[in-house]
């Protein structure tokens, strides 16, 4: 086995050497050597890709779909996202020129704050948030500037956007905003982004926004900022949880083609072009697909309500999410703020998997993070689980 010369030990990126590996994905494999693990930790649907999507995709692969597509993905799926977004966001995007299909909403966050930010910049990102979001930024040489709302509902108002852009200064390039949000569940109104909408047009700053869970909102309409301030706003998301086709790694970031031509450039670094058969699949269920995400929403909605009305009886303190799959609970008071061990003690002798709170930021620490994305059967599990754990914990 090959090991690295000592004298290359300390040459690698520097950026990137102070950046810590995901720990939600660092978490998830801690503990998943735990014999007999229930995991609630994960964003992976439990559902199939549904059976037309799939056809799709098996006829692009007989058909010998398999060379370079466009690098910023096939015009026909960009003009299915253009017609989607067109309908759901009431904003036309050309296809031509405004839409790049990428590898996930992943890439799409990584090659939008590459082509946007320089060292020095900031970017404003309301916490607690998707981990993803931090090194995104950082590895730019710009910085997250983290804003806890914890004591705000877990949503940035408009006036603690002010707050932080009077603190921060010109600096300030960017708000990163994502709704419904990944750890807590929480999404904005229409009134509340109007609000928002007019602090980041009055400052001048981009708006970037995932809305990758945007087809799984429960109990309110869903708003997009792209709707209110198009002009100012990146828009990303993708079909892996829409369809539950997370392994297809199917993206795009649409927005004013000024800045859509630089971040392409980086996305044709960064991957060359998206898969042909991914591509073929995600046509399918933009054109043909969607029933899909209610169906999904549905079963959805039955297991957030099944797992927050048992925690509630157990004694956590959690607020009903609007949308996505997460419930975000607050651990036990005997613990204090140790979300790390509280999530440690669960998995070993309880047997269910959560990620520690304190792997979204600040606002985090204190809470755990379960996903409702997995099956029923594992779900009633680790509700029996976690009452028999929280019954002994005296």
């Amino acid at each position: 086995m090959p090991r690295l010369h000592a004298e290359l030990a300390t040459t690698v990126n520097s950026h990137l050497a102070a950046v810590p590996p995901a720990q939600i994905r660092a978490f998830d494999e801690e503990i998943s050597a735990v014999p007999g693990l229930v995991k609630l930790t994960l964003g992976e649907p439990d559902f199939a890709v549904p059976d037309h999507v799939k056809k799709a995709a098996i006829e692009s692969i007989q058909n010998d779909d398999s060379h370079y597509s466009p690098s910023k993905g096939k015009i026909e799926l960009r003009k299915a996202i253009s017609k989607y977004l067109e309908q759901s966001r009431h904003v036309y995007y050309d296809p031509e020129t405004e839409i790049v299909v990428t590898i996930g909403a992943t890439e799409a966050v990584t090659a939008t704050t590459f082509a946007m930010l320089n060292p020095g910049d900031k970017v404003i990102i309301p916490t607690p948030a998707f981990s993803l979001y931090f090194p995104s930024v950082s590895l730019t040489g710009a910085e997250p500037i983290k804003v806890n709302t914890a004591d705000d509902g877990f949503l940035l108002s408009a006036e603690r956007l002010e707050e932080v852009l009077a603190k921060e200064g010109s600096a300030v390039k960017a708000v990163l905003l994502n709704y419904p949000n990944n750890p807590t569940g929480r999404s904005y109104t229409e009134e509340e982004l109007k609000a928002l909408a007019k602090v980041i047009k009055d400052h001048h700053i981009y708006a970037i926004v995932d809305e990758i869970y945007s087809s799984l909102m429960y109990d309110q309409p869903f708003h997009s900022l792209a709707t209110l301030l198009p002009e100012q706003t990146i828009l990303i998301s993708g079909l892996s949880k829409s369809h539950a086709m997370t392994g297809y790694r199917l993206g795009y970031v649409a927005g004013p083609g000024e800045f859509i031509s630089t971040m392409s450039k980086m996305h044709s670094f960064m991957v060359t072009c998206p898969n042909d058969t991914a591509q073929a699949a995600a046509i399918e269920a933009l054109e043909n697909g969607d029933d899909d995400p209610q169906k999904f929403k549905q079963a959805y909605r039955q297991r957030r309500d099944k797992l927050a009305s048992a925690m509630r009886k157990m004694g956590f303190e959690i607020a009903l999410p609007d949308g996505a799959f997460y419930i975000f609970a607050k651990i036990p008071a005997q613990f204090g703020k140790d979300d790390l061990a509280f999530a440690r003690k669960l998995a070993h002798e309880a047997k269910v998997g959560v990620i520690p709170g304190n792997a979204f930021g600040p606002g985090g620490e204190g809470y755990i993070r379960l996903s409702y994305a997995a099956a029923d059967s594992a779900i009633d599990t680790a509700i029996e689980r976690l009452q028999n754990f929280m019954n002994n914990l005296g």
